[in-house]
């Protein structure tokens, strides 16, 4: 489990885990292909089927160790254990289906182009992040946006309750 938990998700390791090279375009060669179509369906698949693995482990996982440990901080150090491997696998499955939706798009042959422009997004920025629905001046522009309304919108309160420190963040217009 540990190995898992560990293990980042880098471009190269999801060309590892599908047991692919990086894409070679050759000249003249058209956006999308069937040839590149296929480089990254076998990509995705084996980025999803090696995230349900995981999930699978999690779940064996938890039933092989779940103990009713008579004392409480032991029993609470489980639960919170528990509790941070199911949000990483509450994560994984968006993941997933973000990567289902990805493969319906590669299937309709619909993949590879900016969802906001309609331009190619490339060959290098989709093996780096096969499920990337916008090109990077796209994806630039969104995240522009959204760090300016959240400077605009966002405020924060710092208070103390019982002698803990807690941060308020709401959302309104200065």
């Amino acid at each position: 489990m540990q190995e898992g938990q560990n293990r980042k998700t880098s471009s190269l390791s999801i060309l590892a885990i599908a047991g692919v090279e990086p894409y070679q375009e050759k000249p003249g060669e058209e956006y999308m292909n069937e040839a590149q179509l296929a480089h990254f369906r076998r990509i995705l698949e084996a980025w999803r089927n090696q995230l349900r693995d995981e999930v699978d482990r999690t779940v064996t996982h938890m039933q092989d160790e779940a103990a009713n440990f008579p004392d409480p901080v032991d029993r609470a150090a489980q639960e919170e254990e528990f509790s941070l491997e199911l949000r990483n696998r509450d994560r994984e499955r968006k993941l997933i289906k973000k990567i289902e939706k990805t493969l319906k798009k590669v299937e309709d042959e619909d993949f590879g182009y900016c969802e906001s422009c309609g331009v190619e997004i490339g060959i290098r920025r989709l093996e780096a992040r096969p499920t990337a629905d916008l090109c990077i001046d796209c994806k630039t522009l969104a995240e522009i946006r959204e760090n300016r309304w959240l400077a605009n919108y966002s405020r924060s309160i710092t208070f103390t309750t019982g002698g803990k420190c807690s941060r308020l963040i709401f959302c309104s217009k200065r």
